[in-house]
């Protein structure tokens, strides 16, 4: 029998896997991703539902007109969701890919913030976590009637889960 000399094998580097801590604290953001599975319109129904009922009041004023034949996308970066906005009718609509006049985008741990009013709408955007590009006169005007929702308005099963993925957030994300 012929014996050939043993090849050395080429070491290949192992793929490091992050620490326990590491992959506890991506969890719930890779969980979060999970919502781009849901049919869009479902997202459309609740959004619009939702919406409909956190700016009751503002929509009965007339403070949505700013968006009339506008729209306004709404863009969470890291779970690759985003949604375009426009008001018609007295009521504000969801569509999934219109040219937007201006752009509302941050991470969602910053949407969940403002939602939830753990931290001031302000400071999110001078620090630059939440960010408005184009029209940003539209933009100003959406950000300022989030920044008024009233809070109220919202069923208590909806402010609970808010304020419990806000607080989420603070301590994973």
């Amino acid at each position: 029998m012929l014996k050939l000399p043993a090849l050395p094998l080429p070491t290949l580097p192992l793929p490091s896997l992050p620490a326990p801590r590491q992959l506890v604290q991506r969890l719930p953001l890779l969980m979060a991703t999970q919502a781009r599975r849901i049919p869009f319109s479902v997202q459309r129904r609740l959004l619009e539902e939702s919406m409909s009922r956190a700016f009751q009041e503002p929509l009965d004023d007339g403070d949505f007109d700013f968006l009339q034949d506008r729209w306004l996308k709404v863009e969470i970066s890291d779970i690759g969701l985003a949604w375009f906005i426009t008001y018609d009718e007295d009521r504000l609509l969801v569509a999934r890919d219109e040219q937007a006049d201006a752009t509302i985008r941050g991470n969602l741990k910053e949407f969940l913030l403002l939602a939830s009013r753990s931290e001031d709408p302000d400071t999110l955007f001078f620090q630059r976590r939440l960010m408005i590009e184009g029209d940003t006169e539209v933009g100003l005007e959406a950000k300022n009637l989030m920044d008024g929702v009233d809070h109220d308005n919202l069923p208590a099963a909806i402010k609970m889960i808010l304020t419990r993925c806000a607080d989420l957030a603070q301590r994973f994300f």
